[in-house]
């Protein structure tokens, strides 16, 4: 926490630090950006369900459409196969017969002419015309499974040229009444059909729609590539069936295409199913503009917040230094770079209250130049700051720990602070220094200094003044005695420690 100046009340007002503004600007940052990503994906996962029900409400109206049709188809195809058995069939003449067996949905523009073939595959009723040509479907998928199966109820075709054109053929079993085989009743769809309706649809370029039997063979598709058709998925391994479960959707690679797109699979209703597939690209091009601003956005004020907040560092960090040099210049001697008699007083006053909590002794050195004003008077101010300046580099060099305190207190006299320290290390102290000041001194002219030192217990109501008084009468006691010694107080009554 950055130091500074304290209230009229003593108190040090809070401070916020440089490191603290920054650590809270890029945890703001961080927090919004989080709820910018948060919102961003729920408009996207919006986005995906928006698309996931209008594809599955497409998919539904194109196989409603298809089932439709089929069925109506397959209404005819079952009154063709029920009314071959009338015994009055063979009586009537080819147009009444015609009248009977066709009703007007087999001649729908994309419906292929109903026709009849008997239990060896060979035509026998077409309802394009009075007079078929012979023809022989034996070999046929559809007959032969009829042939095969007797149960097998509707079948549809793989797609196939069937009379001309391109179509999917719907076929029903011919039985008699003991379910013997009779032939089959066989129809078609074109594609024009599928053609048509898509063309209807107001489908992106890119938007597929593909038309499935059952067992995953592809009946048609949009965009239409006759290279596709009739393809069964199930042959392809990099497709799995549990891709597309009924009325589910599926994101990423199709079994056709490599275009991701989002598909979605319509309900199990009738023989064929519809799967719709939309590229993911379209599916999220609009929240894909809306992300890139609003991150465009939380960007450029997360730079501005981030960039301000190592302005505003920085200018705490300068203001941080200069007060804490303004405090070392207003608690440092200016001659002798020790501290000076207020911050003595600041720091004494701490370490005796820690003292007495703590029931420590606590130590302090009186230091004086001997002859001082006689040497000043002789030499000059110039040479007596010089000899202070060197006392106080003697003090510096003999007191090392980090919680001793070096003052100047007052013209040549010095202080040093020793908390937890006994008068007999005290001692050792003082006269470390007195020996380096007299060491220090030239051949010419030799400087000394003496000495008092006190120490003791804080007790509850002792003020620190005892130990000060205490430490000075042991240093008159030093100069009395001839000066160049320390001294150590002995005043019983101090609770000396020895």
């Amino acid at each position: 926490m950055l130091s500074g100046w304290r209230d009229a009340m003593g108190r040090r007002p809070w401070r916020i630090s440089a490191k603290l503004l920054i650590i809270s600007s890029v945890v703001t940052v961080i927090g919004f950006s989080a709820i910018c990503v948060n919102v961003m994906l729920d408009m996207r996962r919006g986005e995906e369900a928006l698309a996931r029900q209008t594809l599955e409400n497409l998919a539904t109206t194109i196989q409603s459409d298809v089932s439709r049709n089929v069925e109506i188809y397959d209404l005819s195809l079952k009154a063709v196969a029920s009314n071959m058995l009338l015994p009055e069939l063979a009586t009537v003449s080819k147009s009444i017969r015609h009248l009977i067996l066709f009703d007007h949905a087999t001649t729908a523009r994309h419906f292929g002419a109903i026709q009849v073939f008997d239990a060896e595959g060979r035509l026998t009723i077409d309802a394009s015309t009075l007079d078929p040509l012979p023809e022989n479907r034996s070999e046929e998928d559809y007959f032969r499974v009829h042939r095969d199966k007797p149960d097998i109820g509707l079948f549809i075709s793989r797609p196939m040229l069937f009379r001309g054109a391109y179509a999917i053929v719907l076929s029903r079993r011919i039985s008699d009444t003991d379910g013997g085989f009779l032939g089959v009743v066989a129809g078609s769809i074109r594609f024009s059909y599928f053609h048509e309706f898509f063309d209807q649809l107001k489908l992106d370029p890119e938007d597929t729609i593909t038309i499935l039997k059952r067992d995953r063979t592809i009946m048609m598709r949009r965009p239409f590539d006759l290279d596709i058709i009739g393809t069964n998925l199930n042959d392809r391994r990099s497709w799995k069936a549990d891709n597309l479960r009924i009325g589910a959707a599926y994101s990423g690679q199709g079994p056709v295409d490599p275009t991701p797109r989002l598909y979605v699979r319509s309900g199990d209703s009738g023989p064929l199913f519809v799967v719709a597939g939309k590229p993911l690209a379209a599916v999220f091009a609009l929240w894909q503009k809306e992300a890139f601003r609003i991150g465009a956005v939380v960007l450029a004020l997360a730079l501005f917040v981030l960039g301000s907040t190592l302005v505003l560092a920085r200018e705490i960090v300068r203001r941080a230094e200069a007060e804490s040099k303004l405090e070392e210049m207003a608690t440092t001697d200016a001659l002798t770079g020790l501290k000076n008699r207020r911050k003595f007083d600041s720091v004494i006053d701490v370490e005796w209250r820690r003292a007495m909590r703590q029931k420590t002794p606590i130590a302090l050195v009186m230091i004086d130049a001997d002859h001082f004003k006689a040497y000043n008077d002789t030499f000059g101010h110039q040479a007596g700051d010089q000899v202070l300046v060197g006392i106080a580099i003697c003090i510096s060099d003999s007191v090392s720990r980090a919680g001793d305190c070096a003052a100047r207190y007052g013209g040549e006299e010095f202080a040093v602070l020793l908390p937890n320290t006994s008068a007999t290390d005290a001692f050792k102290v003082a006269e470390a220094i007195r020996t380096k000041v007299q060491g220090w001194s030239d051949e010419q002219v030799i400087l000394t200094a003496s000495c008092g030192v006190a120490s003791l217990v804080p007790t509850a109501g002792m003020d620190w003044s005892v130990l000060v008084a205490a430490a000075d009468k042991a240093l008159y006691a030093a100069k009395a005695g001839g000066r160049n010694q320390s001294v150590i107080a002995s005043l019983p009554q101090l609770s000396l420690v020895a």
